[in-house]
């Protein structure tokens, strides 16, 4: 078996300070994106597309201090978050940060509202 590299990420529901509520922070793997991360964990991140760039239901705020360390979004990125309702300067689709070792201690805020695709009570499942 090979040795994962684990780093911790903050993700907050938009209504609480989570810095220290454990119930928040998770270990994640290097390589992992933030929307597999939500559904493995059971947040409440859509992902209506499944990572395929077709919606912005995984929309989060990536907190200012780690902004610069992701990449610049790719013109499809841009097109989804148009539609992501409550869009801020700060704002990513979780299925296109693809976690590194630089983003250990990354806070993530869910949006205090989204568009849900789903309407037939389909609930993604971990990848």
């Amino acid at each position: 078996t090979s040795i994962k590299t684990l780093i911790c990420i903050v993700l907050c529901s938009y209504m609480h300070v989570c810095l220290y509520d454990l119930r928040h922070i998770f270990l994640v793997q290097i390589g992992d994106n933030v929307l597999y991360l939500a559904h493995r964990y059971e947040i409440d991140l859509e992902g209506a597309c499944e990572a395929s760039l077709a919606c912005s239901t995984c929309h989060v705020y990536v907190h200012d201090d780690y902004m610069d360390m992701l990449p610049e979004p790719e013109e499809e990125e841009d097109d989804m978050l148009d539609l992501a309702a409550c869009l801020k300067e700060n704002s990513r689709l979780g299925c296109q940060i693809i976690l590194k070792k630089e983003m250990e201690g990354m806070v993530l805020t869910l949006p205090p509202i989204t568009r849900n695709f789903y309407v037939d009570g389909h609930v993604p499942k971990p990848h």
